[in-house]
């Protein structure tokens, strides 16, 4: 029987699933057996900045939202108010890097797993951190 398996995305790796095709066949792909997460300012955060990543590119910036919107069907966006008990101790361990990381860190430690980043920001915050180059390693762990 699969493990079911839990990461955190970071904000970096939603743009990164909506720019290109890698990242978001990896979250398809694992979809039955992992559950995906990221705080809801993650996505927010996303749809700040994709249109404008887009319109870099000539594309049209409601073709990145509509990418964006069916990933929420994949990535469970967590309410600020289920992660607010671990706003210290997150703001701790990310404060001499980039404290506004600190909700992704919260929900790890919340859910008690690692985090899926481009950010070298998470590394030394005792939270276990994977990069799109070895995702795979993790999320295959639960097949």
């Amino acid at each position: 029987m699969a493990v079911e398996t839990k990461i955190v995305l970071d904000a970096n790796i939603l743009i990164r699933a909506v720019l290109g095709k890698k990242v978001r066949n990896t979250i398809q792909k694992f979809a039955n057996s992992t559950q995906f997460f990221t705080p809801e300012v993650c996505f927010a955060d996303a749809r700040k900045y994709l249109p404008a990543l887009f319109e870099k590119r000539n594309l049209p910036a409601d073709e990145a939202l509509a990418v964006l919107e069916c990933l929420t069907s994949l990535i469970a966006a967590v309410d600020a108010n289920l992660y607010e008990i671990y706003e210290v101790e997150a703001k701790q361990r990310i404060a001499v890097r980039d404290i506004d990381d600190w909700p992704i860190v919260a929900v790890s430690l919340m859910l008690d797993c690692p985090i899926w980043t481009e950010d070298a920001d998470f590394f030394g915050t005792g939270v276990a951190t994977w990069t799109s180059d070895r995702i795979h390693l993790y999320l295959s762990k639960g097949e």
